[in-house]
């Protein structure tokens, strides 16, 4: 469409030519009258694929229900807590059972919250409209989270199962929780770049964090410091373990070392084996980094596999509302054919989408299954939502290869099971990407 060349504002006269064009063609008015009256992602599926779909896998680990999450952005706790529960359940046959999101979610608020306040203290000498600033004051205490910030609350605080602390009101509806929250960590940083001494700044700090954590207490309870471990199994035999702490009973149950376990992305703007951070991207000072391993995406790919073929299942970000049919749970690259239906071209590669900031890491998940050709090439992977078991086959998804490529950004994955020259890479130096970078977005 043509601007006006001494303005260069919209041409009324182009703009009149433009709807002339649009009425003299069918295929627009056919995708008008169909969008106007319908969803266009139900229009723009394509059947060919949808028709092709299966959903059975040659490696499957799953043996459980799925979860739900519902109107809170906790997906990377839930991934975490689905990942742990698998062993446990193995272990004392139980036929269902859930870790407690809310228990983890709890301490993730609290440690953010001091975290927030220190990086506020940190930049209290910029200025209030300093990019950094500007973009930590714009959402304090986000409910979303990263791989190594999961393995920071369970190594602090450890782990409960659900009945220990039950979701509540506010777990699953996080809204209000968050605005409030955030009002009192606003006012805290403004009060720390108006202290004029250190002992004037502990007591903000100090006041600020107190407010949370009574704001915190009320929406979501008091996290337990000890309960009674008791179980029902499948077999109908009753076991008492008797009390347990939180930690005692994650050294009890979670058998792999967290520590070993890195989060290897497919970021295409940087080279494979970069090691990447993000400033000022955390929950709990003091501990491990938010860190990335960069990776070509079949090493990503071979390492899900190897992990399955463990029989444990893997946590793992992407972005998960691209190219995703909902109703039967499908992924794939092409399942969505918009140009189809706009008659306008869309298409960019990852790299591109990134850069451009159409794509980065939205929400997190569990592979629980792939399935492989006779040559070991991946064809699709069975994934675990935390939707609830309405969609999908009972909440678990299918999600094409093609897809992984284009929209999985991050799985947690043991170092052992990467090649050589990968596990040497790690603990390099790494590139420090600023806290709005695509990167730093939480699942």
């Amino acid at each position: 469409m043509a601007t006006n060349e001494s303005t260069r504002g919209l041409s009324l006269d182009a703009i009149r030519a433009e709807n002339e064009k649009l009425q003299a063609d069918r295929s627009f008015r056919v995708s008008r009258n169909a969008v106007t009256t319908t969803g266009v992602d139900k229009l723009a599926v394509n059947r060919d694929i949808l028709s092709g779909i299966d959903t059975s896998v040659s490696t499957k680990v799953d043996d459980w229900a799925v979860a739900n999450q519902k109107k809170s952005g906790r997906c990377w706790i839930f991934a975490g807590m689905n990942m742990l529960r698998g062993p446990i359940m193995k272990e004392t046959k139980v036929k269902d059972f859930e870790l407690s999101q809310t228990f983890i979610h709890f301490w993730d608020k609290l440690e953010k919250a001091n975290y927030f306040l220190e990086a506020m203290e940190e930049l209290r000498e910029r200025d209030i409209l300093d990019r950094t600033v500007a973009h930590l004051l714009q959402a304090p205490i986000e409910d979303g989270g990263q791989w190594n910030m999961l393995v920071a609350l369970i190594n602090k605080y450890g782990i409960v199962p659900q009945y220990a602390m039950p979701d509540t009101n506010s777990s699953s509806d996080t809204r209000a929780m968050n605005r409030d929250l955030s009002t009192v960590l606003r006012r805290g940083a403004y009060l720390l770049r108006k202290a004029e001494s250190e002992e004037e700044r502990a007591s903000v700090k100090r006041q600020a964090l107190e407010d949370a954590y009574r704001v915190l207490t009320i929406h979501l309870g008091t996290p337990p410091k000890e309960f009674v471990w008791q179980y029902r199994d499948k077999d109908n035999a009753f076991t008492r373990k008797g009390t347990m702490t939180p930690l005692e009973f994650k050294d009890t149950y979670v058998t792999v070392n967290l520590d070993d376990f890195v989060c290897v992305v497919n970021d295409p703007r940087h080279a494979p084996k970069d090691i990447l951070t993000v400033e000022y991207l955390g929950n709990v000072v003091g501990a491990t980094p938010v860190t990335y391993l960069n990776a070509d995406i079949q090493v990503m790919k071979k390492a899900v596999a190897a992990t399955l073929a463990e029989g444990t299942s893997v946590w793992f970000g992407c972005d998960t509302l691209r190219q995703a049919e909902s109703t039967l749970g499908v992924w794939d690259a092409h399942v969505l054919d918009y140009e189809g239906v706009y008659g306008v071209e869309l298409g960019m590669d990852k790299r591109e989408r990134v850069i451009s900031g159409d794509s980065l890491m939205t929400h997190a998940m569990v592979f629980t299954g792939v399935d492989e050709s006779e040559e070991k090439v991946p064809r699709r992977w069975r994934v675990e939502n935390s939707w609830g078991p309405d969609k999908a086959d009972k909440g678990f998804w299918t999600m094409n290869d093609s897809w992984f490529d284009e929209y999985v950004f991050a799985v947690a994955v043991r170092r052992d099971l990467l090649p050589a020259d990968y596990q040497e890479a790690i603990g390099g130096e790494p590139i420090v990407l600023p806290v709005w970078d695509p990167m730093g977005a939480l699942a």
